[in-house]
């Protein structure tokens, strides 16, 4: 490293901070990419919190990217509350059948204790290690599914409308008991090393519900959920758009907000100016067919549309690349980067 280039923490918060720091901060959120890295089944990397950690500590050393992520699937919260997670070989694991399958169900529901969870812990235990490793240099993601977003597994997401829709007393129960474990769980997270935390809440996007609906219902849920938590927040829409929402995502104290690959990147990026930083918004599927140019091509419209002021980190617009997206797609990605990312911008 030279004398004028930023560890990966002093590049993410400067751009936080909506300054230009010394090149563009860009984030690989690789989950089941890790299981490559060792050979093993995707259960088997899951089941092993040490060689995740390692493994994300190989990737990030590779790429050069900056941060850590310590997500390990989104399910994994469901398995806390006495569900399961459905394993496939060549993708992240899925929510099994629905802990809630009845209303009624809601009255004598309660949340589970974080630090009671087997499988909880094992994040945390690979939270630990990331933090041992990365100190203060690198900052380490940690998520959770939000409140709002978390009874499309809890119930399945016709159960769930039926919910808000025709039961608006039990569908506040609920998110009362919701809001007492995501809130739990994050701060669990941060309490083992996590620099901040990715607050997914795909159901809020327009791409799933109407903005008025979000209005009386998620926004509500992530304006008090994230005032708990005791780090700053992302909020991430998991490839949904979030440009109608950009005025009420900014009152909830999220610091950033990921756009999908549907939505024009200079549009959200003006829209959060000094409000929010913006991540995304590369197309992490399409990502699997793309040639050296067409990566290099992405990258440059990217940087050329957000990287101006700082205040951008480019990133997927899932949080989560697929296993099948190739190591030289995520060099290419990463010299790319670095090649054109460099403040002052000059794409000439």
């Amino acid at each position: 490293m030279n004398n004028d280039e930023m560890l990966p923490m002093e590049r993410v918060l400067t751009s936080l901070s909506f300054k230009e720091a010394d090149r563009v901060p860009f984030f690989l959120l690789l989950t089941t990419q890790g299981a490559r890295e060792f050979n093993v089944s995707v259960r088997e990397y899951f089941s092993r919190p040490e060689m995740l950690a390692q493994a994300q500590i190989r990737m990030q050393q590779r790429y050069g990217h900056d941060c850590l992520y310590s997500f390990y699937y989104a399910s994994l919260e469901m398995e806390a509350w006495g569900g399961e997670s459905i394993f496939f070989d060549d993708a992240p694991p899925n929510a099994g059948k629905p802990v809630i399958s009845e209303l009624e169900e809601i009255c004598s529901l309660e949340a589970p204790d974080v630090y009671e969870s087997e499988r909880l812990g094992d994040v945390l235990r690979s939270t630990e290690l990331l933090k041992e490793a990365a100190g203060e240099d690198i900052p380490i993601i940690g998520v959770v599914i939000s409140p709002f977003s978390l009874p499309s597994m809890q119930m399945g997401l016709g159960s769930y409308f039926d919910l808000i829709y025709e039961e608006p007393a039990l569908f506040e129960e609920l998110m009362v008991i919701n809001e007492e474990f995501s809130v739990q769980w994050a701060n669990a997270q941060i309490e083992a090393g996590a620099t901040a935390i990715c607050y997914f809440d795909p159901v809020s996007s327009t791409t799933i519900i109407p903005p008025e609906l979000y209005r009386k219902t998620g926004f509500k849920v992530a304006r008090r959920s994230i005032s708990r938590i005791n780090a700053p927040v992302a909020t991430h829409m998991a490839s949904g758009r979030c440009m109608p929402l950009i005025d009420d995502l900014a009152e909830t104290g999220t610091v950033a907000i990921c756009t999908s690959a549907l939505e024009d990147l200079e549009e959200v990026k003006s829209a959060s100016k000094g409000r929010m930083a913006v991540l995304g918004n590369l197309n992490g599927i399409e990502m699997r067919r793309w040639s050296t140019k067409d990566v290099e091509h992405n990258v440059r419209n990217a940087i050329e549309k957000a990287a101006e002021g700082g205040g951008y980190i480019l990133s997927d617009n899932h949080g989560e690349i697929p296993s099948q997206v190739s190591r030289d797609v995520l060099m290419t990605l990463s010299e790319s980067v670095k090649k054109w990312g460099n403040y002052p911008i000059r794409l000439a």
